[in-house]
């Protein structure tokens, strides 16, 4: 069996955010903690916030990844997520929530929104019996956890 992995934007997306090492999520938590800890008040996002996204969690991709390795021989991709999505608005609502800012939300919609919704049909992972167990908000939660306790190491990218 071969694992490849791809993004809701197709595998250049996918490994572009491997490559840069700083997902949508990070980028978020980054924007939104820096904005607590100045006590700015608000915090300006690209677009409407209206595109809807998936998010997976790291543990769930690679219990998925085991899950399959031993239940699937069969020719054939398996999408691996959630099967649920959210707006960009309520992404960064949960992001601000658990950075503990309680600034405004300022959207630029002078900037793109990006493709509308990325979703991916897991019906396939779920007939074979597998779920993801994390929610966005606990897995928005890990990510805070893990960008404070890293966020003297993380190099800009762009």
């Amino acid at each position: 069996m071969r694992i490849l992995l791809v993004g809701a934007g197709g595998v250049g997306s996918a490994i572009a955010r491997i490559a840069a090492r700083r997902s949508f999520a990070e980028l978020l938590v980054a924007d939104y903690d820096e904005a607590r800890a100045t006590r700015a008040p608000s915090v300006t996002n690209w677009g409407s916030g209206s595109p809807r996204r998936e998010f997976l969690h790291v543990d769930d991709l690679a219990d998925a990844c085991l899950h399959l390795l031993e239940h699937y021989d069969a020719p054939g991709q398996v999408n691996v997520g959630t099967g649920k999505d959210a707006t960009i608005a309520e992404i960064a609502g949960l992001v601000a929530e658990a950075v503990g800012y309680d600034g405004r939300t300022v959207w630029d919609t002078t900037k793109p929104d990006g493709t509308p919704r990325k979703l991916l049909d897991v019906g396939k992972l779920r007939a074979l019996g597998w779920t993801a167990q994390a929610s966005l908000a606990d897995g928005l939660a890990d990510t805070v956890a893990w960008y404070r306790s890293h966020s003297d190491h993380l190099r800009e990218v762009g």
